[in-house]
């Protein structure tokens, strides 16, 4: 039986959740780290990030999209 764990401490409910989600997380952080793939520049991603609330400004004031 695994043991309870206190809400206030942990979101998951029990010590085998816990470390089933850890072991989830490690292997995702590893897979990132051992195909990183492109990449993008940090200028691209904030002309993307300013492009996409561009948008949502435009919607928001009724302009369409």
């Amino acid at each position: 039986m695994s043991t309870q764990l206190d809400p206030i401490v942990s979101e998951f409910e029990t010590q085998e959740q816990a470390d089933n989600h850890d072991r989830w997380f490690r292997a995702k952080v590893q897979h990132s780290i051992d195909n990183p793939g492109q990449g993008m520049s940090h200028d691209q991603v904030m002309a993307r990030v300013d492009a996409i609330i561009a948008d949502a400004v435009r919607r928001q004031n009724g302009e369409g999209s």
